[in-house]
């Protein structure tokens, strides 16, 4: 999982990034099947690329590692024979932490050989002290095969003295620091695993008589399984052909949700915490609308993660709701080699404005976040050359003014917009009539908290806005991170 990694898309540098999706099946036949199936809706949580490890009573143990998107990979049926049995577990990913050059040997997930059988991990989150794991376990002799945080898991399995493979994996996670939602297999039993905090989602499904692990609900859906629950926070379940066990290995602690899946990184038709993310940020629109009200004639969504508060501010607000900006669904991966010539294009190669729409308008623009603000600049030079009257930014969640250490891409502290500049600084430098995020109040008045946000308490990981981190990023602070002064 890398920083500084080359984005998924050329084009699509100002964004933070979720970096992987994780998803698991026990007990129906093909099991490699729904998983490529699973990982494909949660495809929005890592393009780089993808692996599956399947294990078979015959064949035993065999695993597919590829680099791009699940559809151009895992639906050949050439490959997907080479992966049967009826426990399988997979995984894709955008980088957060690792080598800057993508390597197949950092794809998830990861695979060893015990004294007790086989087992593979596929990790969702960040260690936050991976850096001194390693140097501890490669001093003790341990050989690491990748750049991945993801790996101190697997070695520190290896070194555990306990006597069952989830025995050994519950030992290792005590030794881990920072967020993690993890699927694992050994020969005959499906694991899943939160950290005490909860940061990283986990939900758990039934589809026949199998069961199934998954970072989202909407992956469910896509192969019929039936929602059953999420995984606690620092729950681990073992599931066999006998069903579900719980454990409960980590010292209990107050969840703290990562408040960022209910704004941007969960897909709009999942479920979290018995919620509709698509009613949230609907809602997020209508506290945003109520927060910061504008005169003007069109709300328009920046596609697609906009939409949903787009149409929740203009509910609110009475102002008429109008796609201005039009997406081109086929901007893939490798639509060209991008010359300078065709980088300077930049935004129009994905976004088009509706000139007949905007022209002489007042056009409120909804986007989900600012962070370095360069997407945000193109856009607003469209909708003027598109010959918009004014345009307003609202952002529906506060300003991005700190990195995040607990599995999200983000840029150093310096180069995210909000960390160096105020609102009005933001304003002028975007050259927008109006800019306005949504308060951190607003927010979690959003997402269900009626009274806002509780300083003394936070219910959500806000780390990201409030420069609150609820684990210490232990190893970001030795490379001379500095944390927020106390107030």
């Amino acid at each position: 999982m890398s920083r500084n990694m080359p984005p998924a898309h050329p084009f699509d540098d100002d964004k933070l990034r979720e970096e992987c999706g994780i998803f698991g099946v026990i007990g129906v036949a093909d099991a490699a099947n729904f998983v490529a199936l699973g990982l494909h809706a949660l495809q929005h949580r890592g393009q780089e690329a993808g692996g599956i490890v399947v294990h078979d009573p015959e064949q035993g143990f065999n695993s597919a590692r590829r680099f791009g998107y699940v559809r151009d990979n895992f639906t050949r049926q050439s490959l997907m024979e080479t992966l049967p049995g009826p426990l399988a577990i997979g995984h894709v990913r955008y980088s957060t932490a690792g080598g800057k050059t993508p390597v197949i040997r950092d794809v998830q997930p990861f695979f060893g050989e015990f004294a007790m059988g086989g087992a593979a991990i596929a990790h969702n989150g960040n260690i936050t002290n991976a850096d001194a794991l390693r140097r501890e376990l490669i001093e003790r002799g341990s050989i690491f095969q990748s750049n991945s945080d993801s790996e101190c898991i697997i070695h520190l399995m290896a070194r555990s003295l306990q006597r069952t493979i989830p025995e050994r994996m519950e030992d290792a996670l005590r030794r881990v620091e920072g967020a993690f939602s993890v699927v694992a297999m050994t020969r005959t039993k499906l694991i899943g695993v939160r950290d005490p905090l909860g940061v990283r989602p986990l939900v758990l499904g039934q589809v026949g008589e199998g069961w199934v692990l998954s970072s989202e609900t909407c992956a469910l859906d896509i192969i019929g399984a039936a929602y059953v629950r999420e995984i606690e926070p620092g729950e681990m379940v073992v599931i066999t052909e006998r069903g579900v066990e719980s454990h409960y290995p980590f010292r209990p602690q107050k969840s703290r949700f990562c408040i960022f899946e209910h704004v941007y990184f969960s897909r709009p038709d999942s479920i979290i915490g018995g919620q509709s993310v698509y009613e949230t940020r609907r809602q997020i629109g209508i506290e945003l609308a109520k927060e910061s009200p504008v005169d003007a004639d069109l709300v328009c969504p920046v596609p697609d993660s906009g939409t949903p508060a787009a149409i929740g501010f203009s509910h609110e607000s009475g102002i008429p709701y109008a796609m201005g900006i039009i997406r081109n669904q086929y901007m893939g991966r490798t639509f060209i080699e991008p010359t300078e010539q065709i980088r300077n294009m930049g935004v129009r190669l994905k976004l088009n404005v509706n000139r007949a729409l905007i022209e002489g308008k007042r056009v409120i623009l909804v986007d989900d976040s600012v962070v370095r603000g360069t997407t945000s600049r193109k856009i607003k030079e469209m909708i003027l050359d598109a010959g918009a009257a004014e345009v307003h930014f609202r952002i529906a969640s506060p300003p991005t003014a700190w990195p995040c250490f607990y599995g999200v891409d983000t840029p150093n502290r310096e180069k995210l917009l909000a960390a160096t500049m105020s609102e009005e600084e933001m304003r002028e430098h975007l050259a927008v009539d109006s800019l306005k995020f949504i308060s951190l109040d607003g927010l979690y008045r959003a997402v269900g908290e009626a009274q806002g946000r509780n300083p003394n308490a936070p219910q959500y990981c806000d780390a990201c806005f409030s420069g609150e981190y609820p684990v210490e990023p232990s190893d970001q602070i030795e490379k001379g991170f500095e944390l927020k002064a106390a107030e």
